[in-house]
C-alpha cells in the first residue's frame, strides 16, 4: 500500500515507500510529445536523495511470456539489491523480506509494472524476488547492487502458504525445475551478515 509520497526537489520522480518501508516504487516523470515519449530510469545523485543507494554493478533483461513465473530467488551471499521495470508488456513484481531481524520478515509486497504505467520497483538487499507475466510477453530489465553467484543462489518457493503471496494467474504457471522445487519459507538458510 501508499503510505507516503516522497517528491524530489526536481520533478523527474516521485517515490513511494510501501508497506515494506524498505521496498519503494519509483514513479520517473515521463514527458511525451508527438515523436514518443522520454524518460530517465536511473540518475545516481537522484535516486541516492530518493533512498536508492549502492553500486549497481550489473544489468539484465529477461523476455518471458504470458504465465511464465520467476522466482523467488535470492542470494545467501553477496545478497543484491535489485531495480526492476518492464521494458515492454506486463508484469507482476514480488518482493519478500527474509532479513531474519525484520519487523516485516516474510512479508510480501507485489506491483504491477508495465510499459505504460513505467514504474519502477526498487528492492533491497535481504529480500527473494520474483514476477509472474501478465501480458503475451515481457522483458524485463533491472539493475543489481552484487554479481549473480549461482553458488549462493536459493529459491524461495513461490507459493509457499506460510507467506501467501497472492498471484494474479488464471491457470498454473510455467516454472523451471528449480523454481518448482523452492525451499519453503521455514526451512530457508538466512542471509548472511543481514
Amino acid at each position: 500500500g501508499r503510505t507516503t509520497g516522497l517528491r524530489s526537489k526536481d520533478q523527474w520522480m516521485n517515490v513511494i515507500r510501501t508497506t515494506i518501508p524498505d521496498v519503494l516504487v519509483v514513479e520517473p516523470s515521463v514527458f511525451r510529445d508527438a515523436r514518443g515519449f522520454f524518460k530517465e530510469t536511473f540518475q545516481r545523485d537522484r535516486y541516492a536523495e530518493a533512498g536508492i543507494r549502492g553500486d549497481f554493478v550489473q544489468d539484465n533483461i529477461s523476455r518471458s511470456r504470458r504465465g511464465t513465473l520467476r522466482g523467488l530467488h535470492f542470494q545467501i551471499q553477496h545478497p543484491q539489491a535489485k531495480l526492476v521495470q518492464a521494458l515492454s508488456g506486463r508484469i507482476f513484481d514480488v518482493a519478500v523480506d527474509l532479513r531474519q531481524t525484520s519487523p516485516t520478515f516474510g512479508h510480501w509486497i507485489g506491483r504491477e509494472l508495465n510499459d505504460e504505467n513505467h514504474h519502477q520497483m526498487y528492492i533491497p538487499p535481504g529480500f527473494a524476488h520474483g514476477f509472474c507475466v501478465l501480458s503475451e510477453t515481457a522483458d524485463l530489465f533491472y539493475k543489481c547492487t552484487d554479481f549473480y553467484y549461482p553458488e549462493h543462489e536459493r529459491t524461495l518457493l513461490w507459493n509457499d502458504p506460510a507467506v501467501g503471496i497472492r498471484w494474479p494467474l488464471e491457470t498454473e504457471p510455467v516454472l523451471s525445475d528449480k523454481d518448482r522445487r523452492g525451499t519453503p519459507l521455514a526451512e530457508i538458510e538466512s542471509y548472511r551478515g543481514l
